[in-house]
């Protein structure tokens, strides 16, 4: 499931849902993660959401993290 961030904290976010089209503005890799700033959004891979999010988080108007879905549950056949 994935987050965004608000002032108050996190909410769940199902109707942004980024798909394989979306791709991180850094690398090119599959995007998941969006960040929204007054000036726009921005598209990053996990790699490189991790590493701006220091930076970018406090000033961002939504981070929205689907880097959830990088996990995928296996179940015994």
């Amino acid at each position: 499931m994935s987050q965004t961030a608000t002032e108050d904290g996190f909410i769940d976010a199902l109707d942004h849902t980024l798909s394989a089209l979306d791709r991180c503005d850094s690398c090119g890799a599959q995007a998941y993660i969006r960040v929204t700033l007054s000036s726009g959004d921005l598209l990053f891979c996990a790699h490189h959401g991790n590493q701006f999010k220091e930076k970018l988080f406090p000033t961002a108007l939504n981070w929205h993290d689907e880097t959830a879905r990088l996990v995928e549950s296996s179940t015994p056949e």
